[in-house]
């Protein structure tokens, strides 16, 4: 009785083992920011496009397959030439997204590697052709121009594959190791031309200085000379009195000097 018993239980639960078993691979979760896109073995891929949430397929005979759906960053090099043929080095940094509604045909036409075999090509070209129209010195000055050229042509370009992208921007844009050199060899001859505008311009300013200082004592020496003419030499007298005067003060205060009466010995009478 008590082995009957046992075998009914085991029975149940293989039972129902195998009804957890096949629930559980009846079912399948998609994250938040996904979609998922329905294989069937026999319909092929489905035009339905299922949501987040748990969901429920045929064990065995379809498939999910999950796409994640947020925006994602993507840096990608290239080098290529100016308009007057230059070498350029471009970084461009994508945030792209697919197209919910087009999940279906992305995976049937391009795969789940979509970005791998979209982005790199068509970013390549685009940027080939854009930075074609500027030369050196415009992909410098004009960037954000160039910027939002490469922005237009390339999210209209993604659209076609049935990729958003929701921002596009350069982070790094250098040129060729002559290119460099030769600007900075610019930039040097251009300091060396302000610093010797500079001393040319110091010079006429000093040059002009010394015009109008020997102008001033000219017109001084007119002065002085006219003045003697009309008056006299007495204000010369005069002014030689008190530089006598202020030269007998000076020396009369120094302690070196010893004034001597006029016209008498300078010997001392020492008896015989």
């Amino acid at each position: 009785m008590a082995a009957k018993v046992f075998e009914s239980i085991g029975k149940l639960g293989l039972g129902l083992a195998v009804v957890g078993g096949v629930v559980n691979s009846a079912l399948y979760n998609v994250d938040a920011g996904h979609r998922a896109v329905i294989f069937d073995r026999f319909r092929g891929v489905q035009d339905v496009v299922v949501g987040e949430g748990t969901h429920f397929l045929i064990p065995w005979v379809q498939k999910p397959i999950i796409f994640d759906c947020r925006s994602r960053p993507r840096n990608i090099p290239v080098i290529t030439g100016s308009k007057d043929l230059q070498n350029v080095n471009i970084t461009l940094r994508i945030l792209f997204r697919p197209v919910t509604a087009q999940l279906p045909r992305i995976f049937t036409s391009i795969g789940e590697d979509y970005d791998e075999r979209v982005l790199p090509s068509i970013t390549t070209e685009i940027l080939k052709s854009v930075v074609a129209r500027f030369d050196a010195g415009e992909l410098i000055t004009q960037r954000e121009l160039v910027s939002r050229q490469v922005s237009e042509d390339l999210t209209e370009r993604a659209a076609t594959f049935g990729l958003i992208l929701d921002d596009v921007s350069l982070t790094h844009l250098t040129f060729g190791k002559e290119f460099t050199e030769a600007v900075e060899m610019k930039q040097v001859a251009q300091q060396e031309a302000e610093r010797a505008r500079f001393i040319v311009e110091k010079a006429e300013q000093q040059k002009k200085a010394a015009v109008i200082s020997a102008e001033g004592d000219s017109k001084a020496a007119e002065l002085i000379a006219n003045s003697l003419a009309t008056a006299g030499d007495g204000l010369i007298e005069l002014r030689k009195l008190e530089a006598a005067e202020d030269i007998a003060y000076q020396l009369s205060r120094s302690r070196n000097i010893t004034y001597l009466p006029s016209g008498q010995s300078v010997l001392l009478q020492l008896p015989q």
